[in-house]
């Protein structure tokens, strides 16, 4: 024979609460949305179940008893519970929770990302950060990255995103070196001086390929295997040579020598993969992280 508690239902312990509330079974009726009969008879079950009265019925109304009363409280405490179960659900709707794993550029890391991995982290302090940098792009369909943040002409076909601005290229020397800025500069002249070049890491780079088709080999002076090696280089007198404008622009000791050139453009993106566009910590970073990089779309095209 099953004991009383495994016998009893959620229902019963909602009805006996309503009745203690009430003081009666109108009141409780109309709070549980049945007929007064319907009341009547789930309390005479009740109470046959487990054996013993809970209400005492006085011409006042009903009054709970000892164990009408425990039934009560604890129906105050699932009810209470229940809620508190409902609005953590909410809850996670509202502020999405785990593991975001991003890749991108050491570039776009230092120069843009940083800013706003820091304010996204203080609006969703329950989202982690997993950032992974370098040149080569992650595979976002094998889930080696969740999100991508990249500069690409052909962002893939499997992929869904945004694109943000268009990345600007100029070439670019040192203000000491008093070279003639960008308004004055003859094209020809630049290619009598010394350069600093992309190496062969990244030689798909439309930049890159330029210096190569319109510089001497003998007049490039260092090759980088990383953009900001390229940065560096060029502020320490080594050269002149190409450079993103959102990086060389925010270099006060450079000077553009040439007008952003639009064969070097390429796209910035915010992409990640179908699968997982929906999950709301995902979701999340891509809104926040596509609106603050869309702010600054005058510093990337070289306009700002």
């Amino acid at each position: 024979m099953l004991p009383v508690h495994a016998k009893l239902a959620w229902d019963d312990f909602r009805l006996v609460k309503a009745i203690a509330d009430h003081d009666g079974l109108t009141g409780a009726a109309a709070a549980l949305g049945v007929n007064h009969s319907t009341v009547f008879r789930r309390l005479g079950q009740i109470e046959e179940l487990v054996g013993m009265p809970l209400f005492e019925r006085r011409k006042t109304g009903y009054v709970a008893t000892v164990a009408g009363a425990e039934m009560a409280a604890l129906a105050s405490r699932m009810d209470e519970d229940v809620t508190a179960f409902s609005r953590r659900l909410a809850g996670r709707d509202v502020a999405p929770s785990g593991e975001i794993r991003i890749t991108t550029t050491d570039t776009l890391h230092l120069n843009v990302l940083l800013p706003i991995f820091a304010a996204f982290r203080e609006a969703h302090p329950l989202i982690r950060l997993d950032v992974v940098i370098g040149n080569q792009a992650l595979n976002l369909s094998k889930r080696d990255a969740d999100i991508a943040i990249r500069a690409s002409d052909s962002p893939g076909e499997t992929l869904v995103g945004r694109r943000i601005a268009t990345i600007a290229w100029a070439i670019y020397g040192r203000v000491q070196d008093g070279l003639a800025a960008a308004e004055q500069a003859d094209p020809a002249t630049l290619y009598q001086h010394d350069w600093v070049a992309l190496g062969d890491q990244l030689a798909h780079v439309k930049a890159a390929r330029f210096v190569r088709e319109h510089v001497a080999p003998e007049r490039i002076a260092l090759k980088s295997s990383a953009v900001l090696g390229l940065a560096e280089a060029v502020e320490q007198g080594l050269g002149i040579g190409p450079l993103p404008c959102f990086i060389a622009d925010q270099r006060p000791g450079l000077v553009r020598l040439l007008p952003p050139n639009p064969d070097f453009a390429t796209g910035l993106w915010v992409l990640t993969h179908p699968d997982i566009r929906h999950v709301p910590r995902v979701r999340a970073f891509m809104d926040f992280c596509s609106s603050e990089l869309a702010r600054q779309r005058a510093l990337f095209e070289g306009t700002g």
